[in-house]
């Protein structure tokens, strides 16, 4: 009896994808008549059409977007049997795909990749820089190992491990005239001043819900500026030019601070922020490897920083 192969699958995986024969077997690395043989060939075993072809494009039929679904999931358990086999030897050692969300990538990382460096020299780490929903997507496919992003998901199939806490600052102008010594209150951040970074980003969404559970209990609306930017830099180039106001993480302050045209306040008690983690399959068999990685992750937030006077200030 012929068996279908897991390359048909990663095939029809590249097909559902691109949509696509020429760009499939592009990302595929392959011919397009090779990868549009194997696919017949598996319509053939299946004894049914899995795509429905048509002039310049190509649309998966209904029972090929199912067994498309169907063989991710085969896919993904093949790649967890290879990493169970290769990583026995000890925890980081070969490749690991590692996402990281864009509002954490550019603070975070400097921080653990030169102990990751020094710490596990065989390690292979590959890094993606996207928004939380992508890496969510990566990581059920198995196109990641694992991902560091803001908590909870929700997601049943993905287990998390909570790092560390973030708390948010308000990000002004130098010549604001609110003292940095003074705590602010969310409900006098003025909203119709906040920049914020564009649909899309986790840390839109919490300072969102964070100005509106504000004003939900002051009988007001939550507004914000229109503006929204791809990365939290060029909303602190915003603030520092007096265009307006945002709420910044603490890990992305330590570094924003340098420039002398913005100061941070501290938020009344209960200060808001985010919880950080990492997140995995539930079925990865690369568990020493997800706690090795947090325990670096955990150590780089010890290191001291000037928590107590948000401008760098001791004391």
């Amino acid at each position: 009896m012929a068996m279908i192969t897991l390359r048909q699958l990663r095939y029809l995986s590249a097909l559902a994808k691109h949509g696509h024969f020429g760009r499939a077997a592009e990302a595929c690395a392959v011919t397009q008549p090779a990868l549009s043989m194997q696919i017949r060939d598996l319509e053939r075993t299946l004894g049914v059409a899995v795509v429905e072809r048509r002039p310049g494009d190509v649309m998966l039929t209904d029972v090929g977007r199912e067994i498309a679904r169907r063989g991710e999931e085969v896919l993904t358990a093949s790649r967890d049997l290879v990493d169970f086999a290769r990583h026995r030897s000890g925890p980081l050692t070969g490749r690991l795909m590692l996402g990281v969300i864009p509002s954490l990538a550019p603070y975070l990382l400097p921080r653990i990749l030169p102990t990751l460096q020094t710490r596990f020299p065989e390690l292979r780490l590959e890094l993606r820089e996207t928004q939380t929903r992508q890496l969510v997507e990566e990581i059920k496919s198995g196109a990641l190992d694992a991902a560091l992003l803001a908590l909870p998901l929700g997601e049943p199939d993905i287990d998390t491990v909570q790092l560390f806490d973030d708390l948010f600052l308000l990000a002004v102008p130098a010549n604001d005239p609110r003292s940095a010594t003074r705590r602010v209150a969310v409900g006098d951040i003025d909203q119709s001043r906040l920049i914020l970074l564009e649909d899309g980003h986790c840390l839109r969404d919490q300072a969102l819900a964070l100005c509106a559970s504000t004003a939900r209990g002051r009988g007001t609306s939550a507004g914000g500026t229109a503006f929204g930017a791809s990365s939290l830099t060029t909303v602190m180039q915003m603030v520092a030019g007096g265009y307006g106001v945002t709420l910044i993480p603490q890990i992305a302050a330590d570094v924003e601070r340098r420039d002398e045209r913005v100061k941070f306040l501290r938020l009344e008690n209960p200060q808001p922020g985010r919880s950080i983690g990492l997140a995995f399959r539930r079925t990865s068999p690369r568990q020493a490897d997800f706690g090795a990685l947090g325990d670096v992750v955990k150590q780089s937030m010890d290191v001291p920083r000037a928590q107590d006077a948000p401008n760098g200030k001791r004391g």
